[in-house]
C-alpha cells in the first residue's frame, strides 16, 4: 500500500535522526519529555543514539542472540547541546550496516524468524516516533509523509498482533471482548485498517468495515492516537468513545 521497502527504511533512519537533531537544536536538554514519562530531552536523545549502535552492531555482527553489555554511551566529555554529530553518525552507520548485510541476512531480532528487514523498518519508525516525543515537548512542528505513516501503522499493527505479545504480556488480554472492533480511516491517503479484537487474538486487515469505534484523521495523526503521543481529541471519533479509551492505554508500546 505504501510501497516503502527496504532501502527506503534504511535511509528513514538516516533522515529521521536529521530530523530529530533539527528538531532538538538550541533545546534544554533537561526539558521534560511527557509522553515517555521520567525521561528528559537529554535521555530520550541517548535512547535512540544507543539504540541505533546496538542494532548496528547486531546487523554487523549477524548476531544470533541479543548483545551483551551495556549499550553504547554518548562520550563522557560531549554535552548534550552537542549530540547531533553523535546520533547522525550512529545513524549512517546503522544505515551502511543494514544495506551492506541486504533484507534477508538471518540474525537475532524480537520476533521470531528475524531478518535484517525487521531492524531496517524498527529503526526507522522508532526514530519517527521519538521524533515526535521531541517535537511534542519543545512545542516544535512534526510532519512526516503520508506513507510513511502508513508503514508505521502497518509495522504497529503486525506486532501488535504476533502471538508473543500476548505471551510476553498476558494483560493485553484484557483487549479482548465481544464486539471490540475498531476502524481506522486515514483521510490524506488511501488507507484504512480494521482491527477485530472480538476473537483469541488481535487481527487486523486493511479493509472498509463497520466497527465498534471508527477513528478519523490524517494518517501521521492516527499514528500519534496509537503510539499515544496524542489524545483521541486530535481526531474524529464516531461510535464508542468509551471503548476508545478503554483500547488506547493497552494499545500503545514503543
Amino acid at each position: 500500500m505504501t510501497g516503502l521497502g527496504f532501502d527506503d527504511h534504511a535511509a528513514e533512519v538516516v533522515r529521521q535522526t536529521e530530523l530529530l537533531v533539527s528538531c532538538a537544536d538550541g533545546a534544554d536538554p533537561a526539558t521534560p519529555v511527557p509522553t515517555t514519562p521520567g525521561w528528559d530531552l537529554a535521555r530520550l536523545l541517548h535512547h535512540v543514539g544507543s539504540g541505533h549502535r546496538r542494532v548496528e552492531e547486531v546487523v554487523r555482527t549477524r548476531a544470533t542472540e541479543p548483545p551483551a553489555g551495556e549499550p553504547p554511551r554518548v562520550p563522557a566529555d560531549e554535552h548534550p547541546a552537542d549530540w547531533g554529530t553523535w546520533l547522525v553518525e550512529g545513524a549512517r552507520e546503522l544505515a551502511d550496516a543494514l544495506v551492506e548485510a541486504g533484507p534477508d541476512a538471518e540474525l537475532w531480532t524480537v520476533v521470531p524468524g528475524g531478518r535484517t528487514a525487521f531492524w531496517a523498518r524498527r529503526a526507522a519508525h522508532e526514530t519517527l516516533v521519538h521524533r515526535a516525543d521531541a517535537a511534542l515537548a519543545l512545542g516544535r512542528p512534526f510532519e512526516v509523509p503520508a506513507g510513511l505513516a502508513v508503514d508505521a501503522l502497518d509495522e504497529w499493527l503486525e506486532l501488535a498482533s504476533l502471538p508473543e505479545v500476548f505471551e510476553l504480556q498476558p494483560a493485553r488480554r484484557e483487549l479482548l471482548g465481544p464486539g471490540r472492533t475498531l476502524h481506522l480511516h486515514a483521510t490524506d491517503v488511501r488507507a484504512e485498517w480494521l482491527v477485530d479484537l472480538t476473537g483469541d487474538a488481535l487481527t487486523w486487515r486493511h479493509a472498509h468495515e463497520e466497527a465498534a469505534v471508527a477513528v478519523r484523521g490524517p494518517a501521521a495523526d492516527l499514528l500519534l492516537v496509537v503510539y499515544g503521543r496524542e489524545a483521541p481529541d486530535r481526531v474524529d471519533v464516531r461510535g464508542d468513545r468509551d471503548l476508545l479509551d478503554f483500547l488506547l492505554p493497552r494499545f500503545s508500546f514503543g
